[in-house]
């Protein structure tokens, strides 16, 4: 298997060269996805000859780093491509695993799931962040019937010909939404691996008015019945829905 590690990054100076010098124990193909950066995130990739590197001249968002990374893959025909993120949230030990489950050859999509099985060793997620989660993971699984225990987890692998039958085309923190509603859409075959939950920023930004989190739940409500489509809009749905619009503190009905 060819197999390419990508690792978008929008200003992570601070955590960028240890990940890089941690990730190349485990794997040599390395793609880094640079959304605009302001710091010093470009003059530490200069110094990287042995690394891939897609520079955006301006910040176009997360969805948009991982979609530039699959088409990345494609060109260069990988057959599979790992995604992880920078901030030292995602354990490249754990890279192996991955591998591994995708030599297994019996799924298409292998998620991190962080609540998928709980370890002393986890740090506690800020509330709002495991409350939205839970909601959005919830109701995924009610109306895509799916098993999921962690839809937004960053740390995946993807087989490269699967995510050829897909049109992803939302390039924000929204991403993995419409990625679940076209994966299922398209019967790509997904399991779970577990892995650790680590935050070590609690107060990291979304950017915008998403640092709201009754903003940040309506939002992906919105990026999910769009993506769905008018004709998904069946009385479960719309009930599942209204349960999660309104369980985020005070009511805010779409």
């Amino acid at each position: 298997m060819r197999i390419l590690l990508a690792i978008p990054v929008y200003n992570e100076e601070r955590y960028l060269r240890r990940v890089l010098s941690e990730v190349r124990k485990y794997i040599d193909d390395i793609l880094v996805v640079d959304d605009g950066s302001t710091d010093g995130t470009p003059g530490i990739l200069a110094e990287q000859p042995d690394i891939a590197v897609i520079r955006h001249a301006r910040n176009r968002g997360y969805g948009q780093s991982l979609i530039d990374a699959f088409a990345y893959a494609a060109r260069r025909d990988y057959d599979w491509i790992i995604t992880m993120d920078c901030d030292e949230q995602h354990e490249p030990c754990r890279i192996p695993d991955f591998v591994a489950a995708a030599a297994a050859d019996d799924a298409d999509v292998i998620s991190g799931s962080r609540y998928m099985r709980g370890t002393p060793a986890d740090d506690l997620p800020p509330p709002d962040r495991r409350r939205i989660n839970a909601q959005i993971t919830q109701l995924i699984n009610e109306v895509l019937g799916l098993p999921i225990t962690d839809a937004f987890c960053g740390y995946k692998a993807y087989r490269v010909s699967a995510l050829r039958r897909l049109r992803l085309t939302e390039t924000g923190y929204a991403f993995p939404i419409p990625f679940w509603v076209q994966a299922v859409r398209a019967k790509l075959r997904i399991r779970e691996i577990s892995v650790r939950l680590i935050y070590n920023d609690p107060h990291r930004s979304f950017g915008g008015t998403l640092d709201d989190p009754a903003i940040r739940l309506q939002h992906y409500l919105d990026v999910f019945y769009r993506e769905l489509g008018d004709a998904a809009f069946s009385a479960d749905a719309k009930t599942a829905r209204s349960d999660a619009a309104c369980c985020c503190g005070p009511c805010h009905k779409p």
